[in-house]
């Protein structure tokens, strides 16, 4: 990240595939409450705040289908 990721938030700065790549790795971060360095936050921020995961994010919150044993669903 200090060679490459000098031009933002993202991991080599720019979005590139290893961000969508990483993409539902942060989400799982949240979703588990995973506490992050001030690094890693902001990346995650960055990832979150992309139009395409703001589209996913809200069609996941949009699912009707549920698994009747889980108890745990994105809110």
């Amino acid at each position: 990240r200090e060679a490459f990721g000098s031009g933002g938030d993202l991991l080599f700065g720019a979005f590139t595939i290893a961000d969508a790549m990483y993409a539902p790795v942060v989400s799982r971060f949240m979703t588990y409450g995973v506490q992050l360095d001030s690094i890693c936050s902001a990346n995650a921020e960055a990832i979150l705040a992309l139009p395409a995961m703001q589209e996913w994010i809200a069609a996941a919150k949009s699912e009707t289908e549920t698994i009747e044993s889980y108890t745990n669903p994105i809110e």
